[in-house]
């Protein structure tokens, strides 16, 4: 998944702490073999090869998650798409760009991007894109999934408390040895040298997404890496965004489709969710947070 993944095992000893984490790890490559579009021989890329030509049969696991990712496109008025790898590139964060890219170019960059060309035919597991060219991508979910699923077996294997972190999607469950709850720093990007606040995860994710690293500024506006797979602009005004859900699945999605809505219309709807709280930090560092969020301030 192009991302480091650390675990930790709450076990007696060592050796039944690498026999976990070896479970773990396993688990989690075969996700990515699963959901991969650089495996040629993925299912993942079967349905992307087929774009507009046939559906794919796919197995139950893969149907459910591009369902449920469909399903979080709805929920986030297609803020959110996997179909998102459809993108022409037009938009380089290394220093290249000297202009922004002609309308017409933005316009046409996202004309293959569309949760809705999406077919699914639950009765026989396929998947189609009905649309040639289309791709669907998992960059933005497949994380925090996969982080989802090894926590489960873990459990399942009867470990009593850990932490998969893949690359700051953070899956908690039981408690420290000490007994205290798992707590999470959350840094304001724009000064990184202390945390603003720390907050427990009880059995649940936190996702924080930032953009502070990769941007381009034109006409003193700042445009961040995440780009808006409705219109093609990258998104501005918000530089971090941490997610608490109980899943990391849809924590992950949910940080990266509120910087494409925005902090008012993005916090709104996940003031609308239940078990769901998030803190938004804007470009000029101001700190917003959601309804029912407890702040234990530094």
């Amino acid at each position: 998944m192009g991302s480091r993944f650390d675990i930790t095992v709450v076990t007696q000893d060592t050796i039944q702490a690498n026999q976990y984490i070896d479970i773990a790890v396993a688990e989690i490559s075969r996700i990515e073999k699963l959901i991969s579009s650089w495996d040629q021989s993925s299912q993942t890329s079967l349905i992307n090869k087929n774009a507009g030509i046939r559906p794919v049969k796919v197995d139950q696991e893969l149907f459910d998650l591009i369902n449920r990712s469909i399903g979080i496109s709805k929920l986030t008025d297609g803020a959110f798409d996997i179909t998102y790898a459809s993108m022409d590139k037009i938009w380089k964060f290394d220093g290249s760009m000297t202009k922004m890219p002609t309308e017409e170019k933005i316009k046409a960059s996202v004309a293959k991007v569309g949760y809705r060309h999406v077919v699914l035919d639950k009765e026989n597991s396929t998947v189609f894109l009905n649309k040639k060219g289309m791709k669907i991508g998992f960059g933005a979910i497949g994380k925090g999934y996969a982080a989802d699923k090894a926590k489960a077996l873990l459990i399942q294997n009867k470990v009593s408390a850990g932490i998969i972190n893949a690359s700051g999607d953070m899956n908690t469950w039981g408690k420290q040895p000490d007994g205290n709850d798992w707590k999470v720093a959350i840094t304001n990007p724009l000064n990184k040298t202390k945390a603003f606040a720390l907050l427990p995860i009880v059995n649940g994710a936190v996702v924080t997404s930032g953009n502070y690293e990769k941007f381009v500024s034109f006409n003193t506006k700042r445009y961040s890496h995440i780009i808006d797979p409705r219109t093609g602009y990258p998104s501005s005004g918000i530089i971090s965004v941490t997610v608490f859900a109980p899943k990391a699945e849809l924590a992950d999605a949910l940080a990266t489709s509120i910087f494409v809505m925005g902090k008012e219309v993005g916090m709104n709807r996940i003031n609308q969710l239940a078990q769901i709280e998030c803190i938004i930090i804007s470009d000029k560092g101001d700190i917003y947070t959601s309804d029912h969020i407890q702040i234990d301030n530094n």
